[in-house]
Formats: C-alpha cells, structure tokens, sequence
C-alpha cells in the first residue's frame, strides 16, 4: 500500500474534458483508499500548445503522445505517480518504465452527430437564415455538400464511406467552441463529438434531439453552455466505428511499483481493459496512431470478445471481424489486423 504521509499525485491536462475525467479518478480513489491522501497536478501538453495546427493534414507527421507526453516525464521523475489520460489519445507505445496500470469502466462508444435545427428560436437575422434539419437527422439524409467539420480522419473517411457526396473541414477547439461554430457558422453544417466526452461534461441529449446542458461536473468548470437551436442524433457503431479505446479513461503509471499497483488494481474494469487490449493490439500492428484512419472496436460476447475493424489506409473501406476467447485480446487484435492488411493488397 502507498505510505500514508505522502499523497498519491495525479497528473492531468487541463481541459474541461481532462478535468472532469480526472476528478472522476480522484473520487474513485478516495473512495476506495479514504485512509490515503490524493492530489491533481494539471500539466499543459504538447498539443494544448498546438491549438492551431491541422490534425488531420495527409502526408504531415505529427509527434507521438501530443496529449500525453509531459504527464509521462512527470511520472518518470516522480514528480506524479498516476496519469488520467483519454486512453485513445495514449500511443500504444509506452515509455520503458511505465505501463496502462488500470482502465475505468467504459462509457458510451458512440459518436454523436451535431446540427442546427431547422426551426431555431434565436435572436438575430442572420442566425436564423441559417440551414436547419429535422430531428433524427442521418448521415446519409444530409444534402448533397453539406459540410461535416472534423479533425479525425477515422471520422471524416466513414463520413464520406457513408454518403461520398458529402463535404468535409477540419474544427478545432474544446466542446463549448466547436458548438458555437456549429450554431453560428453558415459554412458548417454539423460536426461529430463522442458521445463520452459530451456525458463527462455533464451534456443530455433529450429524445427529440435537443442537446442540454452542460449538467454541474466534478471538475467545477464545464464547457460553455450550448448555443439555443442544435439537435444532436447518436451515430451507431454501424455507420460511425469508434477509435481504438474510445469512451476509456487509462491510469498510466510506473512499472514494478507495488504501492502504485494496489490503488490501480482498484481502479480497473477487466472487461474494459480486455477489449481495448484487443483495439490497442490492432492499432499496434496496423502502424497508426489517433489521427491513423482506422477504427476498431471490442466487446465481450459471453466468454469471448468480438473485434470489429476498418481501414482506410488504400482510400477504401476494408473491414474485417474476428472472435477470440477472452484472456487473449492481443493476439485478437493482431489476427484482425493481419486480415485487414491481406485484403489490403
């Protein structure tokens, strides 16, 4: 067990997002070690500096663990013991020394499709001259060119698999932005957000469409408010797979550290662990990364998991599906790999 006199430090970006995550972690911790003290240290990442550079441009090499990097050299100096990162954002290359000590349980994979309602009852000429849709609105509903803003290449190849006629830009920003591009930007007609961020952040999305909040969340500063007149519509993961370990918070921690290895034993959800195992492995042996346009998706199908997969590393869709018993999740996601890049050729 971790010493009494010394808090257990964990280490966070600073982003809405990041924070209510990681002071999801932290109740966690404290409720299941309230003889111990825990600590948040928030750390700026290589991509918090990069707000405005493409992440999706073809051909461009981004560095490895844009938003994970300084909270690996701060566990690496000891300076935090514990690192809450959005596990898709986590290479599946680990620093020598540390390891994914834990995975929380899983929230909803989905992705989740944002529009302007097309009956908006906002102020303003302008913004009420603006393209609207109906509620329930589909990928494949969307009108010839109407454009789709996302920086996810897994995003903007599905999009463009599911309806080719459709456009595509890149957005950036946090949730609160990229929702006031949305209402108030007539060159943009929706855009894609996971549907875990939007919970974490204490979003709803009502049965008639009508996205709310965000709820008060744990981290005490949540996303701005959304803008009067959007509707949001969830995407299944038929249309929209999500990316490997999407919907995950990963624990990050050092190896051989025992004290660090009780709390994380505390904090993992094996069932969740086991299927992004499966999606990290694919990932690995495809060669990519976040912004590589692949998608892959695990869940456990009675004593077995089921792994779904695409590529568009050749410009088309190849998909691929295996089952593999539970307890083997690398060598599922690698058998599905293998098939992706035979078909590949």
């Amino acid at each position: 067990m971790p010493p009494r006199d010394r808090p257990i430090i964990l280490a966070t970006r600073g982003s809405p997002l990041a924070l209510a995550q990681a002071h999801g972690v932290l109740a966690q911790c404290r409720a299941a070690f309230p003889e111990l003290a825990f600590e948040l240290s928030i750390i700026k990442t290589t991509g918090d500096k990069m707000q405005t550079a493409s992440m999706a441009q073809p051909g461009e090499s981004l560095p490895k663990g844009l938003f994970t990097k300084e909270l690996e050299v701060a566990l690496l100096r000891e300076e935090a013991d514990l690192a809450v990162h959005s596990l898709k954002d986590l290479p599946t290359d680990l620093p020598d020394g540390l390891i994914l000590g834990a995975v929380g349980l899983r929230a909803d994979v989905r992705d989740v499709l944002v529009y302007r309602a097309s009956a908006r009852a906002t102020a303003g000429a302008a913004a009420s001259s603006l393209r609207g849709f109906a509620p329930g609105l589909t990928l494949a509903a969307l009108p010839p060119g109407a454009v789709v803003a996302t920086s996810s290449t897994r995003r903007r190849e599905q999009v463009l698999a599911a309806k080719p006629d459709l456009r595509t830009v890149e957005i950036r920003g946090n949730v609160g932005t990229r929702l006031q591009k949305v209402a108030q930007n007539g060159q943009i007609d929706a855009t894609i957000l996971a549907a875990a961020g939007l919970g974490r952040l204490g979003f709803r999305i009502h049965a008639d469409g009508r996205l709310e909040g965000p709820l008060p969340t744990p981290a005490g500063s949540p996303a701005s408010a959304v803008p009067a007149g959007l509707l949001a519509v969830f995407l299944e993961v038929e249309v929209m797979l999500p990316c490997a370990g999407q919907a995950a918070v990963g624990i990050e921690t050092r190896a051989n550290d025992a004290r660090l290895a009780s709390v994380c034993a505390r904090l993992d959800h094996r069932d969740t662990h086991e299927c992004v195992a499966a999606e990290r492995a694919f990932l690995r042996a495809m060669g990519g990364g976040c912004q590589s346009p692949v998608a892959a998706y695990a869940e456990v199908a009675g004593a077995s998991l089921r792994l779904r997969a695409v590529s568009f590393h050749t410009g088309r869709a190849v998909r691929g599906e295996e089952h593999g018993p539970a307890g083997e999740p690398v060598a599922l996601g690698e058998r599905v790999a293998a098939q992706l890049k035979r078909l590949e050729r």
